[in-house]
């Protein structure tokens, strides 16, 4: 267990826009940031991130919190994982007790098969250094590819014995389990025999964005065995390739720093590129790119440079990644290499100047790069040209944003010496089908969307009262009390009178008279949790108070506190136009909130005693109650000025 000392120092060194601010590219919005949202795929940014109040908002999903609330929903840590997560980046010493048998049989599975790869990670990084096969076969090739001390140690690189079944044996002499080895398929098992899957290979493991690592590449050294030159972990509850970049880790700083990611094939590519000073570069570990992995990219920036080797094999896993990156509505340049190397061959000899002035001045937008294939084959070929600018206007077609199209219409038609009409025809023709569905379909749908939508009254009130609460409800403000008196001719009257009070204490009382309980469970336990918290200390000091919460009521109060900060996302201050600041009307605030939910119950109450009416044959008494029910609801409606 982590000790509570330890948690507290956690919560007050950890800054949110710091913790988040690794994950996802933030941008100064008035007092706050906003990003594109990291849980879902958008285009317009609705993720606020709120330093004065410590907590996130993603207004996409519904998500929000603290910076423990981030990790454990973007990167699933758990509870401890998180705190220690945030421990490691700010220098916190964690003091915990030793976990006994019993605590890791309960540990999750997913924590587990991390555990057993963070094992394998240290055991074949000490195999490389120490062990004389390791720093002879192992150590002299990452050597020979001119990888640094510093370098083959920040890597985490590592060596697996020829040895059969060597770490098998040593990982199950320290008491980690058969089953996790197997699931993360560092072992093979096979009646009473075991294999270690990577043996007699180098090692590559593959961290996840917060650093975990999550499985392993590894590269045979021994050309004469028939077997595949690199082989990877199996899928497993922590690893899917298909969602991973090898290096996002070490370059997701500096991708968010520079705007731009670049992406290689393979790892020796991601390594090399780093030790030269161009840190901006993830590998897709030898697979063809992906939605997922352009997704985790799109978290820390909107543009991608892709670069591959100039063969033909090259060549094609280039144009395959880029309508997709197109797709999704980020920017894709693509940079070649002279014939024969790759990222990581050409760059060993060159400096850090010479290395970033190549990728800048050859690194092309996706018109030029397929122009430029045309031009090497045959510019004279005109089914070939024909063929070209096809595909060009179908990468094209595959932007969302309608002004980038029309650009880059107008780009490809100076580079292809083609009409832009032509160009704008064909264009049309792709998305004919596309906007016919709009059209007819999605308007449709929007249409009876906006006519269905009703307001759950009841839910707002609640919710806002929980707003007030939190906002507002260790202020003291003069309120105006209205006591209700019978007339001499037994009408109701209202009498005003001016009393201070704590916000709080004025709507317990209020709701107390009144015999008001919230019908929403969660707003009834924060009201609950908020008015003991007021009655303790008559303060609310929102970070501890969320950090106590669970998940589900720290994302209610995280869209309550982050919703006035919404108008952010859109920037009205520049277009002049001002949103006004509830504080400098608290009183009023609170009263026209209260009395709006005194009216809502009476409305509702006088909706049953009218049921009842149609039931009851003597129904004299329920008249005279409904009567009385509408009086009420008239001086209310003084109150409110306006006619309820």
């Amino acid at each position: 267990m982590i000790s509570k000392n330890t948690i507290e120092k956690v919560f007050e060194q950890s800054r949110v826009e710091e913790v988040i601010g690794d994950f996802v590219q933030l941008k100064k919005a008035g007092s706050n940031f906003k990003a594109l949202s990291p849980f879902s795929n958008e285009k317009t940014p609705s993720f606020v991130v709120s330093p004065v109040k410590q907590i996130w908002k993603d207004f996409s999903s519904g998500k929000g919190g603290n910076s423990i609330a981030f990790l454990m929903e973007h990167e699933h840590f758990t509870y401890p994982e998180a705190i220690k997560y945030l421990a490691r980046k700010y220098n916190i010493e964690i003091e915990e007790t030793q976990l006994n048998s019993e605590d890791k049989e309960k540990a999750s599975e997913r924590e587990s098969l991390y555990i057993v790869s963070e094992f394998a990670k240290d055991y074949f990084k000490k195999n490389l250094n120490n062990s004389t096969e390791g720093k002879t076969i192992g150590l002299s090739y990452f050597k020979e590819r001119g990888f640094s001390a510093d370098t083959i140690d920040g890597f985490d690189l590592g060596f697996s014995s020829k040895e059969i079944n060597i770490f098998t044996k040593t990982a199950l002499e320290k008491g980690y389990d058969k089953s996790f080895l197997e699931k993360t398929g560092l072992s093979i098992f096979q009646e009473n025999k075991s294999a270690d899957r990577f043996r007699g290979r180098v090692i590559f493991p593959i961290h996840s964005m917060s650093g975990r690592v999550l499985g392993f590449g590894a590269r045979i050294l021994n050309n004469q065995i028939k077997t595949a030159k690199y082989l990877n972990s199996p899928e497993s509850l922590i690893y899917n390739k298909s969602k991973v970049l090898y290096g996002i880790y070490y370059s997701k700083q500096e991708i968010a720093k520079l705007d731009n990611c670049y992406i290689v094939e393979g790892y020796t590519d991601v390594i090399q590129l780093h030790q030269k000073g161009i840190k901006n570069v993830v590998s897709s570990s030898g697979t063809a790119l992906t939605i997922d992995q352009i997704t985790l990219i799109r978290r820390l920036t909107s543009n991608i440079t892709m670069l591959y080797d100039s063969d033909k094999a090259g060549i094609n896993a280039t144009l395959r990644g880029v309508d997709m990156i197109l797709s999704v509505g980020m920017n894709v340049n693509i940079c070649t290499f002279p014939e024969g190397l790759d990222p990581d061959s050409f760059s060993q000899d060159k400096s850090y100047e010479e290395l970033n002035d190549f990728l800048i001045e050859n690194s092309k937008d996706f018109i030029q790069f397929k122009a430029s294939i045309l031009v090497n084959k045959s510019i004279d070929d005109p089914i070939l040209k024909a063929k070209t600018i096809n595909e060009i206007v179908t990468s094209i077609s595959m932007i969302p944003d309608r002004i980038k199209q029309e650009i880059y219409v107008k780009h490809c038609s100076r580079i292809m010496d083609v009409s832009e009409e032509v160009l704008f025809n064909s264009l049309a023709q792709l998305n004919k089908s596309e906007i016919k569905y709009f059209s007819k379909n999605k308007i449709t749908k929007v249409q009876k969307t906006k006519k269905n939508k009703t307001v759950d009254v009841l839910f707002e009130l609640e919710k806002k009262i929980i707003e007030i609460l939190l906002l507002y409800g260790d202020k003291k403000e003069k309120f105006e009390e209205v006591i209700l008196k019978k007339g001499e001719n037994g009408e109701v009257l209202m009498e005003p009178s001016i009393v201070e009070s704590l916000v709080y204490e004025k709507i317990f009382l209020d709701l107390q008279q009144d015999e008001i309980e919230f019908t929403n469970e969660s707003f009834k336990n924060l009201y609950n949790l908020i008015i003991m918290e007021l009655q303790k200390r008559n303060k609310l000091v929102l970070e501890v108070f969320i950090n106590n919460l669970n998940s589900e009521l720290a994302g209610h109060v995280t869209s309550i506190l982050m919703n006035e900060d919404r108008y952010q996302l859109h920037d009205w201050i520049s277009k002049d136009i001002v949103v006004k600041n509830k504080s400098g009307v608290i009183p009023q605030l609170v009263s026209e909130t209260i009395l709006s939910l005194r009216t809502y119950l009476i409305n509702e109450k006088v909706k049953e005693l009218q049921k009842n009416t149609l039931k009851e044959s003597n129904n004299n008494e329920i008249l005279e109650e409904i009567t009385d029910y509408y009086k009420l609801k008239s001086l209310l409606s003084k109150k409110l000025n306006r006619v309820l």
